[in-house]
């Protein structure tokens, strides 16, 4: 059965994080492939022990920028020198790296972008990248058995709707805190022509080509109060905020939605977003 929304909801805006939390690349279409969108972190970066680093504990990482240009990933960052490297690395000496609680293979990618990193950054880390026969899954009590993941924190997708930023932005600004752009989020798809986290309802959303299913909401953490321009850290808002009306006791404090993939193909922004029940 389709729901039949009184407005049009469609994709106003599709973004791709080549490298976990580094800055992201607006795209106007992009493939939904088993792990999210075609490039979205299969790059990561580690430290000497494999373990994932994010804005979380290095806010730096956010003037880190992103390219693609053909087979090529570059990086560029300020005072430094551009980074190249392949956009779909197949040699280099295969790894263990973690992310949270899961453990999976990977291809360290080069020498020299694991020193221009770590110059950047200020602490000794490596760039890795996840092979296509690499396989980690996302947890099955809300994704379902077999959902594949790159390097995201644990879902394909997040989604993020426009009617709830503008929403939180009413609030902030009632509090006297300036409006936040939707980057603040990192989302990978956000939607116009909803009301204020319809989201939270939607089951099954056919977008262009694709079918995407929810999983959960997505539980915000501290990197949401990093300025992503300047990757100043500005809390406490939007978590001060958003935990007096979007807290939960499962899921945190909640803004936007996790999805993962139920058939790939192709979206554009423009597509029309229809929500399946």
């Amino acid at each position: 059965m389709t729901a039949r929304p009184s407005t049009t909801v469609t994709l106003s805006g599709l973004f791709v994080y080549p490298v976990k939390g580094l800055k992201g690349i607006a795209l106007a279409e992009a493939r939904c492939t088993e792990r999210g969108l075609e490039h979205d972190r299969r790059f990561m970066v580690g430290d000497a022990a494999g373990e994932f680093l994010t804005q979380r504990g290095i806010p730096k990482m956010a003037t880190v920028w992103t390219e693609i240009a053909g087979d090529v990933l570059s990086l560029s960052a300020p005072d430094m020198a551009d980074l190249q490297v392949p956009l779909r690395p197949v040699a280099g000496e295969r790894v263990r790296v973690k992310v949270w609680s899961s453990t999976c293979a990977a291809l360290a990618v080069s020498r020299d972008a694991d020193a221009w990193l770590s110059e950047y950054l200020g602490l000794a880390c490596r760039l890795v990248y996840m092979p296509d026969d690499a396989r980690r899954d996302s947890n099955p009590r809300y994704a379902g058995p077999g959902k594949r993941v790159g390097f995201a924190d644990g879902y394909a997708y997040l989604l993020a709707a426009e009617a709830s930023l503008a929403d939180l932005n009413t609030r902030l600004q009632a509090r006297g805190h300036p409006a936040l752009p939707i980057n603040r989020f990192r989302p990978n798809l956000v939607v116009s022509g909803s009301g204020a986290f319809a989201e939270d309802r939607w089951k099954e959303l056919r977008v262009g080509g694709a079918i995407l299913a929810a999983a959960k909401p997505c539980g915000r953490c501290e990197v949401t109060t990093t300025d992503q321009a300047s990757g100043e850290v500005r809390g406490p808002e939007p978590l001060a905020t958003l935990s007096t009306y979007r807290n939960s006791g499962e899921f945190g404090v909640m803004f936007g939605m996790n999805l993962v993939t139920v058939r790939e193909g192709k979206v554009r922004v423009g597509d029309t977003v229809e929500a399946l029940q």
